[in-house]
């Protein structure tokens, strides 16, 4: 009759004896005190201290040392520093991994394995390396020290503070997007220009107006990419520098409407024109900061001239918006979006007039 086998789990301590805890043992055997120790070996009290306590490492010249007194061979001294350096390193690692796990779960690792961003992994070990290669570090503190650096605007905002880990994925994703966009040499002018070029676009279907924005954006040194919201980084868009002579507007394509879309656009490229610096600039859709009221001027005034905005108070019919969405040569929805935006029109009156959007899977 066969045995049924049993399956061994190897033994795997939570601690580490330094070789000090076998010295010790040692030399009271030997009837000898640290003092004499000391003396005997040729090494100082502080010395001999550490090493019991497993502060200090026993080299190779103290293990000959301790050979010659206690008649203990050298090698044996050797191993169990060895086996003592060996299990605290693995204690270090396992500690570090358990942070590591805790990390990985706020990195929306589905929605990546969704996008084909990484690989699916069912070792969660490989996983956590798939997503640091995501992410372009070699470890969650480098993550950390990149993306949670209180010097970056965006990080201080709510958009760090309340899931960190979703919108830096976010963010990394239109980071790795924007690397395949060629862009000319940043000019202010020629970006401007590429703004009102743009703007007119808005009446057009997106199938010809976002490579036509991408394309003029670019060659005035902007990179603009679209990257669908993920859950829990619902965020509008978002605008950055990468360095002096190179921008990147970042759109989501959240609510899925025209007027939401060209706001968007128009509040991160405002960013853009007035700020050279360094800094993530997220739309949360906060208008308490100063630059983002500056941004959301910005966006409103170029979508709807100064000149034009005494008539928005007379808008009430659905004629009367296409009327003068015609006059101002812009799209209805953005019409629509900036009345229910200024109490003119309730939110639930002449939807019909915007566009909606959705993503088509690539």
């Amino acid at each position: 009759m066969a045995a049924r086998g049993t399956q061994l789990h190897p033994f795997e301590p939570d601690y580490a004896v330094p070789p000090g805890a076998t010295l010790r043992e040692t030399i009271e055997a030997l009837g000898m005190n640290q003092k004499e120790l000391a003396v005997r070996t040729d090494l100082t009290e502080k010395t001999v201290c550490h090493i019991l306590q497993g502060k200090a490492p026993v080299t190779y010249d103290t293990a000959i040392a301790l050979e010659r007194v206690t008649g203990v061979p050298a090698s044996m001294w050797n191993n169990l520093e060895k086996l003592y350096r060996e299990q605290l390193a693995k204690l270090s690692d396992r500690q570090r991994l358990a942070a590591d796990m805790e990390w990985l779960r706020t990195i929306p690792t589905n929605e990546l394995i969704k996008r084909q961003a990484i690989a699916p992994e069912r070792d969660r070990r490989a996983l956590l390396d798939a997503v640091l290669k995501f992410f372009g570090v070699s470890s969650t503190q480098a993550w950390k020290d990149l993306w949670l650096s209180p010097a970056v605007a965006a990080r201080k905002s709510r958009c760090f503070t309340g899931q960190p880990g979703a919108t830096a994925t976010w963010l990394r994703l239109g980071e790795l997007a924007e690397q395949q966009v060629e862009c000319r040499t940043f000019s202010r002018n020629r970006f401007r220009a590429a703004l009102a070029v743009v703007r007119n676009s808005t009446v057009r279907p997106p199938e010809q107006f976002i490579p036509e924005m991408q394309s003029l954006c670019a060659k005035a040194g902007v990179a603009v990419v679209l990257i669908p919201e993920i859950k829990k980084a619902p965020w509008s868009g978002a605008s950055w520098w990468l360095s002096p002579t190179k921008a990147v507007i970042e759109l989501s394509l959240r609510y899925k409407t025209d007027d939401q879309l060209w706001f968007s656009f128009f509040h991160e490229a405002g960013h853009i024109i007035n700020v050279r610096k360094k800094e993530v600039f997220i739309n949360d859709e906060s208008e308490e900061a100063p630059r983002e009221k500056k941004a959301n001027r910005f966006a409103a005034e170029i979508l709807i001239p100064r000149r034009y905005t005494p008539q928005l108070k007379d808008l009430r019919s659905r004629a009367a918006i296409e009327d003068f969405a015609a006059l101002t040569g812009i799209a209805p929805g953005i019409v629509v979006g900036r009345l229910q935006k200024e109490g003119i029109l309730p939110y639930s009156h002449l939807n019909a007039l915007k566009r909606r959007f959705r993503w088509i899977p690539q």
